[in-house]
C-alpha cells in the first residue's frame, strides 16, 4: 500500500551496503542530496566559529578526548571497517591504530606548527615588525575512499579539525558506516561541539553536491578520472582542491640487498588488503644478478597465502566488485604479451577473491605496468643496474610512493632521492605511512597537495601576513611626499649593497 496522506513525510531515498565477501546486506543509509548537505555545511559553519575561537590547548584536549573514545571503541570501529571492506579483523584494527597515531600527533602539534611567528624584515623595512599566522579555512569537505575508510579520510579530517576547521565527510558509498561512526563518536566525546564533524552519505551525486556546497576546501581520495570531474566542479567557484589519486608504486632491489627482507616486504606490500592500497607494491625492478633469487623467495612466501573470510585468511575479497575485471584484464593481457606467471595467473581470479599472482618478464608498456591494478598482483622485472631501475620506476604517470632495498643504507637513501615519488621507504615498504610527522602525497596522476605532518596541518589553513610599523623611517618610500632626489639616493644605496652581497 502506498501512503498518500497529504501530511505524510516525504520518502527519503536510501541505499544498502553489502558484505563484499558474502553479498549479504549490512545496513541502510540515506542518499543525501543538496538540501541535506547545505544544512550540514550551515550547521558546521556555526559550530566552527566557536571551535576556532577556542584556545589551541582546548581544541587539543577535545581532540585527544575523541582519540581516547576511538581507542575505547577500537574493536567496534574495526568491526565496522572489516564488515564493509572484507579485510581481516587484525588488518582493520591496525588501520584504526594508525589513525589514532595521526590524530594524536595532529592534536598535539597544531599549536606549535600554526601559531603566529615573527619573520625577519629586510634592509629597507627595518621599521616594520613582520609576522604570519595560519588561520582556519572554515568548513572543509572530505570525500573518502573505500580501501582504508578510517585511516585515509582521517588524514584530512583529523588535521583539518586540529587546524580549527569544521568538516563535512562524504565516505565511499561502499563504506559509509565507518564515516557515520566516526562522527557519532566525536559528538559523544565532545558534545559541546557536536556537528563539527558531520557525515553525509551517498554515491557520486552526493559528492558532486558537496563540491558545490560552498565548502572552503575539498580534500578528495579516489581515481584520477573522478578527481578530474570533482576538480572541474570546484573550479567553477575556485574552491581549493586537494587530491590523492592512487599510484603504481615501484620497489628497487639492488645486488647487495637483504633478499629475504625484500621478499617479505614485497609480498606484504603487494598482497595486504588484497592489493587495494594506493601506495602498495605493484612493480619491482631487481638488478639482474639477484632477480631470479628474489623471484624464488617472493613466490615461496606468496604461494602459501590464501584469501578468504576466515580467521586463517591472509587477506579478504576485492571490496569493489568492478575491480576484479581490471585485475583479470591486466593479468590476462600481460601473459598474452609474453610475461611469465611465476605464481597464479588468470585462473587466480575467483570472484570475490583473487589469489596471489606473481609475474615476470612483463613488457614495460603492458597495462599491468602502466595502469593501477589495485589487486594482489606484483610484477618483478630484471634490470641491468640501478640507473635502469630508477628510470623504469619513474617511467609512470603516477608518482606517489616507492621503496628501495639496498645493503648500504646511505646508498639506499641516495637512490631514494633520485625518485620522483612523493614518499619513499628504504629497506621497508610504507614506512612513511606510520610516521605522523611526514607529509604524504604525490604528483602527476597521483594528485597534488599533502596530508599528514606539519604540511598537512598547513594545508587546511589560510596564511595571513601582517606588518606593524615600529617607527617612522628616515625616508618614507611609500609616500608621494618623498622628494625624488631622496628616492634616487635610496635606490643607489640599495643597488650598491646588493652588488656587494
Amino acid at each position: 500500500m502506498t501512503d498518500t496522506a497529504p501530511d505524510a513525510a516525504p520518502r527519503v531515498a536510501t541505499f544498502t551496503t553489502r558484505s563484499p565477501a558474502t553479498g549479504e546486506p549490512l545496513a541502510e543509509y540515506p542518499v543525501d542530496g543538496p538540501e541535506q548537505i547545505a544544512r550540514a555545511v550551515s550547521r558546521a559553519r556555526k559550530v566552527q566559529a566557536e571551535w576556532a575561537a577556542l584556545p589551541a590547548a582546548r581544541r587539543r584536549d577535545h581532540l585527544l578526548r575523541w582519540k581516547r573514545a576511538l581507542s575505547s571503541d577500537l574493536h567496534t570501529v574495526a568491526r565496522t571497517v572489516a564488515g564493509e571492506t572484507g579485510k581481516p579483523a587484525g588488518d582493520a584494527a591496525l588501520e584504526v591504530v594508525l589513525t589514532l597515531e595521526h590524530l594524536g600527533w595532529a592534536a598535539r602539534n597544531a599549536d606549535r606548527v600554526l601559531r603566529r611567528r615573527r619573520v625577519r624584515t629586510g634592509l629597507f623595512t627595518v621599521h616594520q615588525r613582520a609576522s604570519l599566522v595560519h588561520r582556519p579555512l572554515g568548513v572543509v569537505g572530505v570525500i573518502g575512499p573505500w580501501n582504508y575508510p578510517c585511516y585515509t579520510p582521517m588524514g584530512s579530517v583529523g588535521y583539518a579539525l586540529a587546524a580549527g576547521n569544521a568538516v563535512v565527510l562524504k565516505p565511499s558509498e561502499l563504506t559509509p558506516g565507518t564515516g557515520v561512526l566516526l562522527a557519532e563518536l566525536f559528538d559523544a566525546a565532545v558534545p559541546a561541539h557536536a556537528g563539527l564533524l558531520t557525515t553525509v552519505t551517498g554515491a557520486a551525486a552526493t559528492g558532486d553536491a558537496l563540491a558545490r556546497s560552498g565548502v572552503d576546501k575539498l580534500a578528495f581520495t579516489g581515481s584520477p578520472g573522478t578527481a578530474r570531474k570533482v576538480m572541474a566542479v570546484c573550479a567553477e567557484t575556485l574552491t581549493p582542491f586537494l587530491a590523492e589519486c592512487g599510484g603504481k608504486d615501484a620497489v628497487i632491489v639492488t645486488a647487495d640487498a637483504d633478499l629475504d627482507a625484500a621478499a617479505d616486504a614485497v609480498v606484504w606490500g603487494a598482497l595486504s588488503n588484497a592489493g587495494q592500497t594506493c601506495a602498495g607494491v605493484e612493480r619491482v625492478y631487481a638488478v639482474r644478478e639477484i632477480h631470479a633469487a628474489l623471484c624464488e623467495r617472493v613466490v615461496k612466501r606468496a604461494g602459501v597465502l590464501r584469501p578468504g573470510d576466515g580467521s586463517d585468511a591472509a587477506y579478504g575479497p576485492m571490496t569493489l566488485p568492478e575491480q576484479i575485471g581490471t585485475v583479470e584484464r591486466h593479468v590476462t593481457s600481460a601473459v598474452a604479451s609474453g610475461a611469465r606467471a611465476l605464481l597464479g595467473g588468470p585462473e587466480s581470479v575467483r570472484a570475490p577473491y583473487v589469489a596471489p599472482v606473481v609475474l615476470t618478464d612483463v613488457p614495460q608498456d603492458a597495462a599491468v605496468m602502466t595502469e593501477e591494478t589495485f589487486g594482489p598482483v606484483v610484477a618483478i622485472n630484471a634490470v641491468a643496474d640501478v640507473d635502469e631501475a630508477v628510470a623504469r620506476a619513474d617511467d609512470s604517470r603516477y608518482a606517489l610512493g616507492a621503496a628501495v632495498f639496498c645493503g648500504n643504507r646511505r646508498a639506499g637513501a641516495a637512490i631514494a632521492a633520485r625518485l620522483r615519488a612523493g614518499a619513499v621507504s628504504v629497506n621497508s615498504v610504507l614506512g612513511f605511512a606510520a610516521v605522523p610527522a611526514l607529509p604524504f602525497g604525490g604528483s602527476r596522476e597521483s594528485g597534488f597537495g599533502r596530508i599528514h605532518g606539519a604540511e598537512g596541518l598547513r594545508a587546511f589553513t589560510a596564511v595571513q601576513s601582517t606588518t606593524v610599523q615600529r617607527f617612522t623611517p628616515p625616508i618614507a618610500l611609500t609616500s608621494f611626499d618623498v622628494p625624488a632626489a631622496a628616492r634616487e639616493r635610496a635606490v643607489r644605496l640599495a643597488r650598491t649593497l646588493h652588488l656587494r652581497h
